[in-house]
């Protein structure tokens, strides 16, 4: 019963002081984009590593003006923490991941997709191998032929917690660097060379 509780008010409260948290990060630090003007105006999926998450609201709005977007976050309980979270940024949620429940939430992401709406998705997430991609993204870039763009958000100052993906919080009063990747298309590559070219990708942009 005490769970139950702790976990009704953890959900009533802790997402919107965690908004209030990124918008106050993303005030007090400078701003850094090394990305594209532009990555047009065909649904596209985001990628970035989960430990990366916390950000992500602020370099999509570099390129959307109005939030019309769908992110993959896991059905478990930080998952629904992250889902309430993020809605106050206007973005919606698909819950589940591409390891469990995979082929009700690919269905449900290729149908955003269709429908016109960007995808959010961590290749590593939810739960690992940290820094390893995913069969989801591919499946979801070859089936909509949606193109994907590479997302890094490196602060500079910043805490690393003691997690699976060593997630980052960044630090007031430093620099984040965003990092965005030109589109990248998939669609007509053999799944491993997909994989293998996304990783690299991932793994290279630094600050």
């Amino acid at each position: 019963m005490r769970k139950k509780i702790s976990r009704y008010l953890a959900l009533l409260f802790l997402p919107f002081i965690a908004s209030l948290l990124i918008r106050f990060i993303y005030l007090t630090n400078k701003k850094e984009f090394h990305a594209p003007k532009t990555i047009g105006e065909e649904p596209t999926i985001f990628a970035c590593w989960h430990g990366e998450l916390l950000m992500l609201p602020y370099l999509y709005f570099h390129y959307r003006k109005t939030p019309h977007a769908n992110v993959l976050i896991s059905s478990h309980f930080d998952g629904l923490l992250i889902s309430k979270t993020i809605k106050f940024f206007g973005l919606g949620t698909i819950a589940g991941s591409t390891n469990r429940n995979a082929a009700r939430v690919l269905i449900q992401a290729i149908k955003s997709l269709k429908d016109g709406y960007d995808i959010g998705i961590t290749p590593d997430g939810p739960k690992g191998p940290r820094h390893e991609v995913a069969d989801g993204i591919m499946i979801m870039a070859q089936k909509t032929r949606a193109k994907v763009s590479i997302i890094r958000i490196r602060p500079t100052k910043y805490w690393q917690l003691n997690s699976w993906d060593k997630f980052i919080i960044p630090k007031p009063f430093g620099t984040l660097h965003y990092y965005a990747s030109d589109s990248i298309d998939i669609s007509d590559m053999d799944i491993e060379d997909a994989r293998t070219l996304l990783k690299e990708r991932l793994d290279k942009y630094e600050i």
